[in-house]
């Protein structure tokens, strides 16, 4: 009997090709680090042809055809005599478990070098420090098969009283992170080695919601007239643009439009290197440039040094770093001014608050703020708005009451009571779809 259902797969969490064929009565999926390319689809099929065809003559050779494969010591010793194809016996001393399953650290190596180009290079040290610090130390030499609920479990336990920032143990959320690459090393392991993973039914742990803390328009004004010279225009354009520290300190002349008068947000600095990607897909994005974005543009431009690419620059001509930045410069101006102690983060919730103060519709602040929807403006910001306002649903409950009320004089004056440019503002932010609606039901109750 010939290979049964052989194919060239590709694997949707990475994008890579891997071959799906039968081999003495074993499913086997070999990984490749190759992405899915036509070309590299076509290179696999010929390979998989060769290996068919082999196979049927009796002559395949697995460690010589895939000699770092977990499988090449199993079949070593090749199918039983006269076998062929997918019915065929293997003789091997150990269990099929015990023979492809290979040491946590061996496998987590190889998951690193298949992941890392899909990642950018902030991310890909951050999951190789918890890999050296936490994960290899506490799994490395066990067979991935031996790895059980139970350990996972215990794991977490021991994460809980390591020492975490100022003095305290590690909080849920680094837990968190730090299980989710342990989460993702096991479950592709059962996956290519066919073994029940260790992580099933564990839930992440709770993390407390953390709220934003924007700055008023009044502390703004403060922090720009009391900051260093040579940074006020940097975070001029952080509070009233909303863009990331990486993304701002990562910003170039090359990706400042004068003439169309936009930041084009395209790459990021994260630990003194550019990074190869953003964020996400959605922020990638044009940002229109308010006057007071302008103006510090324009002074920047007016010192601009020939051979530095960057808009914010250190005396050296390197990208401004994030830590030094927050050390010497941030958080010593907030205790000068008597303010809470906030990370520079909180400029980029400022300008979403004040934008969705001053009535911005929220698509547009969500494609400035480089979200894919308006979901999180409304869940992390919204709470800020009516105090910003000083509308507080007022505008729209006059709005409501006027058109459906009966029309008693008791009725008239307090409608008439309703302040009126509440109401206009109101109306002008309805979006169109919502306003139609309302017209139509006080139509239908007049």
């Amino acid at each position: 009997m010939g290979l049964l259902v052989a194919k060239v797969r590709v694997r949707p969490e990475t994008g890579t090709l891997y071959l799906d064929f039968f081999y003495a009565g074993v499913r086997c999926r070999e990984q490749t680090a190759l992405p899915d390319t036509a070309e590299n689809r076509r290179r696999l099929q010929t390979l998989l042809s060769r290996i068919e065809r082999e196979i049927k003559q009796g002559s395949f050779d697995y460690a010589a055809t895939f000699p770092s494969s977990p499988r090449a010591e199993r079949f070593a010793t090749g199918p039983e005599p006269g076998a062929r194809g997918h019915g065929a016996a293997v003789r091997h001393p150990l269990s099929s478990l015990e023979r492809s399953s290979p040491t946590f650290t061996e496998f987590a190596e190889q998951w690193f070098l298949e992941m890392s180009p899909q990642w950018r290079s902030s991310h890909r040290q951050g999951v190789r420090e918890v890999l050296d610090r936490n994960l290899l130390l506490s799994f490395g030499a066990r067979p991935l098969h031996e790895i059980t609920k139970a350990d996972v479990l215990a794991f977490r336990a021991d994460l809980a009283k390591l020492p975490g920032r100022k003095g305290a143990t590690l909080g849920s959320g680094r837990i968190n992170k730090i299980l989710c690459f342990l989460r993702q090393i096991l479950n592709e392991a059962a996956d290519r080695f066919e073994f029940t993973p260790a992580f099933r039914a564990i839930k992440p742990l709770k993390q407390k919601r953390t709220d934003v803390q924007p700055f008023s328009m009044d502390e703004v004004q403060r922090i720009l007239a009391a900051v260093r010279a040579d940074y006020r225009d940097y975070l001029t354009v952080r509070f009233f643009t909303g863009m990331r520290t990486g993304e701002i300190n990562g910003l170039k002349w090359k990706n400042i439009d004068l003439e169309r008068n936009l930041i084009l947000v395209r790459e990021s600095v994260a630990n003194g290197e550019e990074s190869d990607g953003l964020k996400t897909e959605s922020s990638h994005r044009d940002i229109a440039m308010p006057p007071m974005v302008r103006q510090a543009i324009d002074n920047r431009a007016r010192e601009r040094r020939p051979d530095c690419p960057w808009v914010f620059a250190t005396k050296e001509g390197n990208p401004i770093d994030a830590h030094n930045f927050c050390n010497r410069i941030w958080y010593p101006l907030l205790r000068y001014l008597g303010l809470d102690s906030r990370r520079p983060y909180q400029t980029r919730h400022t300008a979403a608050t004040l934008m969705l103060a001053a009535g911005e519709n929220p698509e547009w602040i969500a494609q400035v703020m480089g979200h894919s929807t308006t979901a999180m403006l409304f869940k992390v910001y919204s709470r800020f708005v009516p105090n910003l306002t000083r509308q507080d649903g007022q505008a729209f409950a006059g709005l409501v009451h006027s058109r459906l009320a009966p029309k008693t004089e008791a009725a008239v004056v307090s409608a008439n009571d309703v302040d009126s440019a509440a109401v206009l503002a109101e109306l002008r932010n309805l979006p169109l779809e919502r306003l139609a609606e309302l017209l139509a039901l006080a139509r239908s109750a007049n």
